[in-house]
């Protein structure tokens, strides 16, 4: 039994573990029982990253673009900083504010893990860690790329930014901001390096973190579903076919508390990201459509790393509507399971019972944002539509 405990716990650490170094890195992670002290450097390390990544990076760069607002070129170049960087203050901010909400839900999976299962059921749970796995060490390595590249070539003379005698009158800096003092004096210039750089990497850390995070939290609830649907399957199998049931529609109850947990601490970051995505998708539409009619200037490394600043917010768009079908596909798989179930075999008090599963899947829970939009595929096809609207708007006004 001691071999069986020790490899469920080992099993858990491995499915959190990277989310876990993350978040407490960025002084996010709830834990229980937490000492006054250690909540407070939590916060003061959250308030910290925040101050210092709003006042070196956020101001500066809205203060560049009230410069540079009527150049297209440098007003895009600009924006997929600010934005980027913004979107990752907004979500450090949400995340901060509801992380004991989280907490229940991160007990749950602790439980989960640690509780007697079967092998099948070990499998499957294994099968979804291993999915969020992947997304988050895939998703942390390319945002990580992107950041050392805008870092560390400006450091060999290499600017991977449109750059304009407007905002950049001395030394290369990473992001195109200005300052209100001589940024290129020695040791000032030094320091506002180091504060960029700083900022840079926080962010990164913290936009890809918190979404590895949700992936994490949804594909364990997936994993749950998947196994409830095995056991729905399988009812006629146990002894205690009432004692069964009975567990099947508490637990059921719990992983639907459990989705409804994770839409009300993220749908408002969800809605931002929305927003966020439109927005930048509407100016990467922009430049690349002027590239290939007009012929703009644009060298190979900027047109690298727009791509890939392109694939990212792309790529993490699709995982958040993937979090969202995935969720809905479970949903279905389940009331499929009930409705072929042979329930007209059971006595009216169990059949009773079976309808309660069949009436809470029959219509199934599912992310949003801001409780409005669903995040499903078919929402980021429209929201494609949409944006490709505005990209023919702006092409138009150029004209």
């Amino acid at each position: 039994m001691e071999v069986l405990e020790h490899s469920a716990y080992t099993d858990y650490e491995w499915a959190t573990e990277l989310n876990r170094i993350n978040l407490i890195l960025l002084g996010l992670w709830p834990e229980n029982n937490e000492t006054k002290q250690k909540k407070l450097m939590s916060d003061i390390r959250v308030i910290l990253i925040f101050n210092i990544i709003f006042w070196s990076c956020i101001i500066p760069t809205l203060h560049s673009l009230l410069k540079i607002y009527d150049d297209i070129m440098s007003a895009i170049d600009n924006l997929q900083y600010t934005l980027s960087i913004g979107m990752a203050l907004i979500k450090l901010i949400i995340v901060w504010h509801k992380k004991y909400e989280v907490l229940p839900l991160l007990n749950m999976i602790k439980n989960d893990w640690l509780r007697p299962k079967t092998s099948k059921e070990r499998n499957v749970m294994l099968k979804q860690a291993r999915i969020a796995r992947i997304f988050t060490i895939f998703g942390f390595l390319l945002i990580q790329i992107s950041a050392v590249i805008i870092l560390v070539l400006p450091v060999f003379g290499i600017s991977m930014r449109y750059r304009t005698n407007r905002t950049d009158p001395g030394r290369l800096l990473p992001l195109q901001t200005y300052y209100l003092y001589n940024v290129s004096s020695s040791p000032l210039y030094e320091i506002t390096f180091f504060l960029q750089s700083f900022s840079v990497m926080a962010g990164s850390t913290m936009y890809s973190g918190t979404d590895t995070f949700m992936s994490m939290l949804v594909f364990h609830v997936c994993g749950q579903l998947e196994n409830f649907k095995t056991r729905v399957r399988n009812l006629d199998k146990f002894q205690n076919f009432a004692g069964a049931l009975s567990a099947s529609v508490k637990d059921h109850i719990r992983l639907i508390r459990a989705i409804i947990i994770i839409d009300d601490t993220f749908n408002l970051m969800l809605l931002g990201l929305l927003v966020y995505f439109g927005i930048l998708f509407v100016l990467y539409g922009f430049l690349f459509v002027s590239i290939v009619t007009q012929g703009r200037n644009l060298s190979l490394a900027r047109l690298f790393l727009f791509l890939l600043g392109f694939i990212i917010t792309f790529g993490h768009m699709c995982l958040y509507c993937l979090l969202g079908e995935f969720l809905v596909i479970q949903f279905d798989g389940i009331y499929e399971a009930v409705c072929q179930y042979e329930w007209y075999k059971l006595k009216p008090k169990q059949a009773k019972d079976l309808m309660n599963i069949m009436m809470q899947t029959k219509r199934p829970l599912n992310l949003t944002a801001g409780k409005l939009f669903p995040m499903t595929i078919a929402m980021l096809c429209n929201l494609l539509k949409t944006s490709g609207g505005y990209i023919s708007v702006l092409l138009a006004r150029r004209n």
